[in-house]
């Protein structure tokens, strides 16, 4: 799947529409194989983000967490140190 689209479950602060939409149009970038539609499928595209993101907000509006939140700043952190060794090696 599209590497930039993240977990946004269980996060402390939690999930702003934002950060929902921007997944929703990675995911519809990725399915449909266009970043950027022709005129022509426009409205077809903006359709299919806007019910992706409400779908993802019904999802996480409805998931039970059973762990503490996470936190975005560690998680950003572990993703960096995660990130440096391999573009040493790149």
């Amino acid at each position: 799947m599209c590497r930039s689209i993240q977990p946004l479950h269980n996060y402390e602060p939690p999930t702003t529409p934002d950060e929902v939409n921007a997944a929703a149009l990675q995911y519809v970038r990725k399915i449909s194989g266009m970043t950027r539609p022709a005129r022509v499928n426009q409205a077809a595209f903006d359709s299919a983000v806007a019910s992706v993101a409400a779908a993802t907000e019904a999802l996480l509006a409805s998931l039970v967490a059973t762990s503490p939140p996470h936190d975005r700043a560690a998680e950003r952190e572990r993703a960096r140190a995660r990130w440096e060794p391999r573009q040493a090696t790149a």
